[in-house]
């Protein structure tokens, strides 16, 4: 199924990278030829009136001017970035318990093919948001890293598809299908120091299953080396000129990746790219 409608939650302080990454959202939904709805809130909080003393000055409470403040710069951000790319498109806002702020946007996420989420690095706020959505939406999410938003490609021409056989895999594998028919070249890359026979069946199973939708894609793999497979993956994908890296998300539960670490939570932390990620 083609990915024709694409979601963009508008949160945190309108930082310039911030900027940055809803004009490159804009713009990857433009080459999607998607419609993209951006939905703005703010924490649903008891903001106290504006005092007014006769012939002085207005005194007004720090917290709230500058809140609108900054839903408003977001808005606009992405209004401009929309008029630029003469795509279809609206942008919402709201007030909600900042407790129900993630929840509430992947909610809204149900209803399109794809969320774009600009990712701060190593933000524990950009995480909960980002795991949110992937336990809470059902729908694939793609991150747009704040730290690389300049060299970042709106069109997704060389993809790497990180596979590790499991059902999350497959399932990014099933969602990104659209961005996979389109690319020049698709690469399937598992992370193993051994070679096993079970490992190399099914790599070669996988680009036989995408040739069959017309994706012809090579298949290799990376040794570990004692690094983290979410480390390894970043490196190779850089290292490559790689565009996108589809994924599937918590291979382990959660609570054991935020333990211990792990391939989703290092890639959250830090994408190195754009990153397609299904749970």
């Amino acid at each position: 199924m083609p990915i024709k409608d694409v979601f963009l939650p508008l949160v945190g302080q309108p930082r310039a990278p911030v900027l940055a990454a809803i004009d490159k959202c804009v713009a990857v939904a433009a080459d999607l030829g998607a419609r993209i709805t951006a939905l703005a809130l703010e924490d649903d909080k008891f903001v106290r009136p504006k005092v007014v003393f006769p012939d002085g000055p207005d005194i007004a409470e720090p917290n709230g001017a500058p809140e609108l403040g900054d839903i408003q710069l977001l808005l606009n951000a992405f209004d401009n970035a929309l008029s630029r790319t003469n795509i279809r498109g609206q942008s919402r806002s709201g007030r909600v318990p900042a407790d129900r702020i993630a929840s509430t946007l992947a909610e809204h996420a149900r209803f399109s093919d794809l969320t774009l989420i600009p990712v701060k690095p190593h933000d524990s706020r950009t995480e909960n948001l980002v795991e949110t959505f992937l336990f809470e939406s059902g729908r694939p999410l793609l991150l747009c890293p704040e730290r690389h938003v300049e060299t970042l490609r709106p069109e997704f021409e060389n993809v790497m598809i990180a596979w590790d056989h499991s059902a999350r895999a497959a399932r990014a594998v099933g969602d990104a299908l659209p961005i996979l028919q389109a690319a020049t070249a698709v690469r399937v890359i598992s992370v193993v120091d051994d070679k096993t026979e079970a490992v190399m069946q099914s790599g070669t199973s996988l680009v036989d299953h995408l040739r069959e939708h017309g994706v012809y894609a090579s298949f290799e793999t990376v040794k570990g080396s004692g690094s983290s497979i979410g480390k390894v993956l970043g490196s190779w994908a850089q290292s490559h000129a790689i565009d996108t890296i589809v994924m599937g998300a918590y291979h382990h539960s959660r609570l054991n990746e935020i333990v211990w670490g792990g391939v989703t939570k290092t890639v959250i932390g830090e994408p190195p790219c754009w990153v397609m990620m299904s749970h």
